[in-house]
């Protein structure tokens, strides 16, 4: 496919998604239907997909519209390129611009436009919680996330696990964040077929879970639980952190933790399965990766913050307090709780701890908020000793 091509698909996607359609589900039914479609045209309108859902509110006021032409003509404009180059009509291209197209490209467009990047119900609600960070942190969520690994400690340092990683022609490089974080470069999307993957000697994890859960005092002979487990990395970085703590792993959602046994293999970790429903108690250590509204991923998952309600997210918010309240019954006395979040808002963070403290009167030993300004993901982890 040529390049103009490809951003004809992106139009077709994004207007599926329009009417309603999961962005994952749309690209995945729109390679279905057109096979000839080569791994590199799929990942190149897949990002250009993205990167329009990232920017989707100032895309369509810079394209004078919501539909797909409007919003790829919009993000071009935003990136510098002249749309009239990509919509030419030759071959495969999108048809040419028309008079009302052209005009509507040559409006002035606002200095503070990325703030139009967030949903409008939850803007002012962003900009209190993020303070003077807001215009920084709106800017950074309109660009694509970078790709990080945690080095799984238990087989590899960072040096070695570069160096495996070189071999198969993938850079990566240290980041601040964590000492088990990489950042990948060149070759990043070959990763999952790297031989330091299959072989265990890293993980994908974001850098600022990674060091939210480097944070965490794990001990020998400690018994650990990740509550909320989902895939289990949270588990796999705990076990690798310590390898003679026994860990264990539930989920109220078995299906999510299928994968983990074989990730544990992989890995050469030990991590405890525990059935729906049957946690466990008396644990030194219970990890609540709560569900919220992952704002702090929203470069990785865009389509989510437009799908995102205020209703959705006060039953988020409920939800996130009864689990609390539930894992606070799995710890044995004088044990710690670890609350997390990936998003940046207090309601889902710093106010639902502060809540949960005064309902429950224990200690706030240390809480921290990371902005995506850091490099990671927006990320918060708060411990409390019962």
């Amino acid at each position: 496919m040529t390049p103009a091509a490809r951003y004809a698909a992106a139009i077709d996607i994004l207007d599926r998604i329009q009417t309603g359609e999961v962005a994952e589900r749309a690209l995945t039914n729109w390679a279905r239907g057109h096979r000839f479609a080569g791994s590199k045209d799929r990942a190149a309108i897949r990002d250009h997909v993205f990167d329009v859902l990232r920017c989707k509110a100032s895309a369509a006021l810079a394209g004078g519209g919501a539909q797909g032409r409007a919003l790829v003509a919009g993000l071009l404009r935003l990136q510098g390129t002249d749309p009239a180059t990509v919509f030419t009509g030759e071959g495969f291209a999108p048809d040419p611009l028309s008079d009302e197209e052209r005009a509507a490209l040559s409006k002035p467009l606002p200095d503070d436009i990325a703030q139009l990047d967030w949903p409008d119900w939850l803007r002012d609600q962003l900009a209190a919680d993020l303070g003077s960070d807001f215009d920084d942190i709106s800017e950074a969520m309109r660009a694509r996330a970078p790709v990080f690994l945690r080095v799984n400690l238990a087989k590899a340092d960072r040096a070695e696990a570069i160096a495996v990683l070189a071999k198969d022609g993938i850079e990566a490089f240290p980041h601040p964040l964590a000492e088990t974080a990489l950042e990948l470069g060149e070759g990043a999307r070959r990763i999952q077929q790297a031989e330091a993957y299959t072989d265990g000697l890293v993980e994908l994890q974001d850098a600022a879970s990674q060091a939210a859960i480097a944070s965490v005092p794990i001990a020998a002979g400690q018994r650990v639980l990740d509550y909320c487990a989902g895939g289990g990395g949270k588990a796999l970085a705990l076990a690798a952190a310590c390898p003679e703590a026994q860990i264990a792993a539930h989920d109220i959602d078995a299906g999510r933790m299928r994968d983990l046994p074989v990730r544990a293999k992989r890995a050469g970790t030990k991590v405890a399965m525990r059935a729906p429903g049957d946690p466990g108690t008396g644990y030194d250590l219970v990890v609540v990766d709560a569900p919220c509204s992952g704002s702090g991923t929203w470069r990785r998952t865009p389509d989510a913050k437009w799908r995102l309600s205020a209703a959705r997210l006060a039953e988020l918010v409920t939800l996130q307090s009864e689990i609390l309240d539930v894992a606070r019954d799995l710890v044995a006395p004088g044990g710690r709780l670890v609350y997390m979040t990936c998003s940046l808002l207090s309601v889902e963070n710093g106010a639902q701890i502060a809540d949960f403290v005064t309902r429950h009167g224990c200690e706030l030993v240390s809480q921290r908020q990371f902005a995506p300004l850091s490099g990671g993901d927006g990320f918060f982890v708060a411990q409390l000793q019962l």
